[in-house]
């Protein structure tokens, strides 16, 4: 098996492409875009031995940079923010959504005890409704006088 040989200069490329990426708070590997050691070894894609074998002192370069600003970059924090206030919508939602489900529950028991009520309406109307009903009393005709 042969080795490739290595492009020092195009790794170093990558790993400095790769911490103005996580500086700026856009990543391409990274999950997390955190600004440590671990997370410039992802980004840059290349394997945690090369990096702090050979390019040590970019590494190095870029924690010293990230000291120099705060610990996450501003479009991180940002993120972290519109998350937080996502989750708390989020928990309102299903407040709502769970307050919403046992009106809908209560309105469904109301409908089937009226539609119930409303059968039991119908059945005495058609058992009244078969009771045999008597002829009406005639009133008196007014009587006529005949002709004598």
């Amino acid at each position: 098996m042969t080795r490739r040989t290595r492009d020092r200069d195009t790794e170093r490329a990558a790993i400095q492409a790769a911490a103005v990426r996580l500086l700026a708070g856009t990543p391409l590997r990274s999950k997390t875009g955190k600004l440590t050691g671990t997370e410039l070894i992802v980004e840059c894609g290349l394997r945690r031995d090369i990096v702090y074998g050979d390019h040590k002192a970019l590494v190095e370069e870029f924690q010293a940079r990230v000291r120099s600003q705060s610990a996450t970059p501003e479009v991180v924090r940002k993120i972290a923010e519109q998350n937080a206030a996502l989750k708390e919508q989020v928990a309102a939602l299903k407040t709502e959504l769970a307050a919403e489900r046992e009106r809908n529950k209560a309105l469904s028991r109301i409908a089937a005890e009226l539609s119930l009520e409303l059968q039991q309406v119908r059945e005495e109307l058609d058992s009244a409704q078969q009771v045999a009903q008597l002829p009406r009393a005639r009133s008196p005709q007014p009587r006529t006088r005949r002709h004598q």
